[in-house]
């Protein structure tokens, strides 16, 4: 399987023309020319199921954490809290600034459908980024670490948010799905915002409420985008069109998009609509309900 699946990815080398970049890190280009690209590549692919351990064990600890800091001072780590955010909003930052030329120039020059249900993101500077945005979901999970250790509110959409975007990021890496290219350029951008916000935030800034409110909100537009485009690529799967996305990948990221719309949207009406509203936190990745102080 493995086999077939390199060459696949020899043939999708010469469709990827969307966008020529004027410069490559050398990182960048060897993951596209380098024997050790094809021996990590093929050992993901045949792993790629670790990851469901890895979220099994995240879990375990998240609640194992809170049980050993029940009765202990929380540790405030002010800033080592400011240096992991800004660590990866500049890896948002920089993922987004490399993923969205690629991704912005095959939209405007080959089109929704084909940004879709074709995929050819696996070489060069799109290869390279789209493999670090999936395994950055394994470094993602330290964010809770500091809910745990402060001993914050720890809400059920934070940390199923993070186990299962470790595991459907994963997933998609593994088989291919075109429909990945725009879960990368959404959660880059989002994500650029986001780990900034919350950057600030951790160094006290006074933000306003309207810019939490506003990520929030384009968090919960990326999930309505996803629940699309899996409607989108499921129909035209039944309508007899061709598209590179599993028939059990689409119903598994219609499960998960679905899911992450509707607790967004339970915390954003929580947050922001009722009329008297507590104060709204921030902390390691997703939004924490309200109802801290502010000092903390």
């Amino acid at each position: 399987m493995i086999e077939e699946t390199l060459k696949q990815l020899e043939r999708d080398k010469a469709r990827q023309l969307h966008y020529n970049y004027t410069y490559k890190f050398i990182f960048e280009s060897k993951w596209q020319n380098s024997p050790e690209f094809r021996q990590e590549l093929g050992w993901l692919l045949e792993h790629w199921y670790v990851c469901i351990l890895y979220s099994a064990i995240y879990i375990g600890l998240v609640f194992l954490g809170q049980h050993l800091m029940k009765n202990r001072e929380k540790f405030h780590l002010h800033r080592s809290l400011i240096a992991w955010n800004i660590l990866l909003a500049g890896f948002s930052i920089i993922g987004a600034v490399r993923i969205l030329p690629n991704f912005l120039s095959m939209l405007l020059y080959k089109g929704l459908d084909y940004s879709i249900c074709e995929f050819d993101m696996d070489y060069g500077v799109v290869g390279f980024w789209t493999t670090a945005f999936a395994m950055s979901k394994l470094i993602d999970l330290f964010d809770t670490a500091f809910v745990v250790l402060r001993k914050q509110k720890l809400i059920f959409l934070h940390w199923y948010h993070h186990a299962i975007t470790l595991t459907f990021s994963w997933y998609l890496f593994k088989s291919f799905s075109s429909i990945g290219r725009w879960f990368v350029a959404m959660n880059f951008t989002v994500h650029s915002l986001m780990y900034t916000y919350y950057a600030f935030k951790a160094a006290r800034f006074n933000i306003p409420k309207k810019i939490s409110a506003l990520i929030t909100s384009l968090q919960l537009g990326q999930m309505i985008t996803g629940v699309w485009l899996n409607v989108y690529a499921l129909l035209k799967k039944l309508w007899g069109g061709s598209c590179d996305v599993p028939m059990e990948g689409l119903c598994f990221a219609f499960f998960i998009y679905f899911t992450f719309f509707v607790l967004f949207y339970n915390f954003f009406t929580n947050a922001y609509l009722k009329k008297k509203p507590s104060v709204v936190k921030v902390c390691g990745g997703v939004f924490i309900t309200a109802g801290m102080k502010k000092s903390e």
